[in-house]
């Protein structure tokens, strides 16, 4: 299934073709964020999801949310983490002048961007390029790594040890 916390994401409009589940639920349509997350658990519940994978999701989940599904929710990061974390990823990568950046797929805990590493691969920054045109080229690899790295959770290839995932990757 799909969630989305915004009406307008290109992934219920995908969804809705597969034949997948897809709806949209509002943030603003609850008192707080842990009634929406209240809901967000029951949705995922109801559906016995074993992994939530967040793409284009900019909200912070909580702890509560985080250890419901704790070792099972992936991120995909426009970086190679533990550099450039947070919602600038590529244009702090292109202000720091770093000749190299990336995709991450990590596994979520409670902090930001900061979870055991599933998956990484660099994405060189050519010279003089622009934030759109890197960007363009790391979502290109993002299409990639990520349905790999949720192949490889789901097919219980790896596994989660502390900070390390161990497995074949």
């Amino acid at each position: 299934m799909v969630i989305s916390d915004r009406a307008d994401a290109k992934a219920l409009d995908r969804a809705a073709r597969a034949g997948v589940e897809a709806c949209y639920l509002n943030p603003k349509a609850f008192a707080d964020k842990a009634a929406y997350e209240r809901a967000l658990i029951r949705r995922c519940q109801a559906h016995r999801v074993r992994l939530v994978c967040l793409a284009g999701f900019m909200r912070i989940l909580s702890p509560v949310f985080v250890r419901r599904f704790r070792n099972r929710i992936l991120n995909i990061h426009p970086a190679l983490l533990p550099a450039f974390p947070g919602a600038h990823a590529v244009r702090d990568a292109l202000a720091w002048g770093a000749k190299v950046t990336g995709v991450t797929v990590h596994v979520v805990d409670e902090h930001i961007d900061h979870g055991p590493i599933v998956l990484q691969e660099a994405v060189p920054v050519r010279p003089n390029e622009r934030e759109a045109h890197l960007l363009a080229r790391i979502h290109a690899v993002e299409h990639r790594l990520y349905p790999r790295a949720i192949a490889l959770v789901l097919g219980r290839r790896v596994r989660v040890s502390g900070r390390n995932v161990i497995g074949r990757t």
